[in-house]
């Protein structure tokens, strides 16, 4: 468990954030930009000096400042990668991942190395993460003997993950590491952060201002404005609050919903997925009967109707109850289903709530295009 208690003043703004959030997980610090993410992960890091603060870090205790507490940053044990990379420019590629293992021992927060599989319970004694291993898990073979200045950017920044995470940290802070990279080029690293947090059971703090990072990457979001936590829990949770929709605007807002594979499709790539009491067809790659998958539903891509469609191309169709029915900007309406333990949002008009009177209790049948769903599905693992 990460417990994050944090007050900081400076510059004409104030960040005042708590929240406690589950380890091992990949954790998104979202919000617009100036909101507090960074102010937040610097002190948690121990780079910034905040004016009170508690941090524990699955039993350890990082800061209390009415304890008196401050472990210094270098025996934090903490890992974190810029937005702009940082690499030694003197240095090869191997030397630079060499010298995460050189902060090894002055990083250590307590005895032994943390292992690469596994609990994060605990710090004791484990297998520590090796350069061999860093390398696979990041696509880094052709890379080694290479200066900075030879990387491009998506390169430089997979150079600077590998770097942080050889320094074996028990957590790892991500400030943005995409946001200076074009859309091809984090379209590159993506992948490899996923593969990390699937590989590693080491925690990880993401900062993003970027919904489709969170979407692909997190597995617990803390989302912030104006220097506050406004909501915090799993994605499926937070994309149906309020504060959301505000940040990602109108083309983005719908419901994240995690579902199971049933069965494939390997000749057109598309999978079915069991959502709360129906069935969901997505196209998505690469995944196997009893995989976990996330799908985003857009608002937008959501037909309602009173009664059981026939003769439709539509193949997704869900059974559920109208749980809320909320205005929306543009004189819409933003109607909540729920769909047997999942929830999805539609937008619909003013003219067709009251047309079809939906209400909360109303029974309806949500219509999904299976093509609104591609490239919104996000593996979790076995479940």
């Amino acid at each position: 468990m990460l417990k994050v208690k944090i007050a900081k003043r400076r510059d004409g703004f104030a960040l005042d954030a708590q929240f406690e959030v589950p380890t091992p997980g990949v954790v998104a610090l979202f919000g617009r930009s100036g909101c507090g993410k960074t102010t937040a992960v610097n002190i948690i890091s121990g780079l910034l000096a905040a004016d009170s603060a508690y941090i524990e870090l699955d039993g350890h205790v990082l800061t209390d400042t009415t304890a008196g507490i401050a472990i210094p940053p270098e025996q934090r044990r903490i890992g974190y990668v810029f937005q702009d990379g940082r690499l030694f420019p003197h240095m090869s590629v191997l030397r630079n991942l060499e010298y995460g293992l050189e902060r090894t021992r002055a990083s250590q927060l307590t005895h032994g190395t943390l292992s690469a599989r596994g609990s994060s319970a605990g710090l004791a004694s484990r297998l520590a993460i090796t350069v061999d291993q860093i390398v696979s898990l990041l696509g880094l073979e052709q890379l080694l003997r290479r200066q900075p200045y030879q990387l491009s950017g998506g390169e430089r920044q997979r150079v600077s993950l590998g770097r942080a995470l050889l320094s074996q940290p028990a957590l790892l802070l991500l400030d943005e590491p995409l946001a200076a990279l074009d859309a091809a080029r984090r379209e590159e690293v993506l992948p490899y952060l996923e593969r990390l947090r699937d590989n590693l059971s080491i925690p990880m703090v993401y900062v993003s201002h970027q919904f489709e990072e969170v979407l692909q990457l997190a597995t617990h979001v803390v989302l912030m404005d104006a220097g506050h936590v406004v909501a915090q829990g799993p994605l499926s949770q937070v994309s149906l609050v309020p504060q959301l929709r505000a940040i990602v605007g109108p083309d983005s807002v719908g419901a994240v919903v995690d579902g199971v594979v049933t069965s494939v499709d390997t000749s057109c790539g598309m999978a079915v997925i069991s959502v709360g009491s129906g069935l969901l067809n997505v196209s998505v790659p690469r995944v196997s009967v009893g995989d976990r998958v996330r799908v985003q539903l857009l608002a937008r891509d959501i037909i309602l109707a009173t009664e059981e469609p026939r003769g439709l191309s539509v193949r997704n169709q869900l059974r559920g109850v109208i749980t809320s029915v909320v205005d929306d900007e543009d004189d819409a309406r933003l109607v909540t289903v729920d769909v047997g333990g999942a929830n999805v949002l539609s937008r619909v008009t003013r003219g067709a709530v009251e047309a079809l009177s939906l209400q909360s209790g109303s029974s309806v049948w949500v219509l999904v295009k299976a093509v609104s769903t591609r490239g919104h599905a996000f593996r979790l693992g076995s479940g």
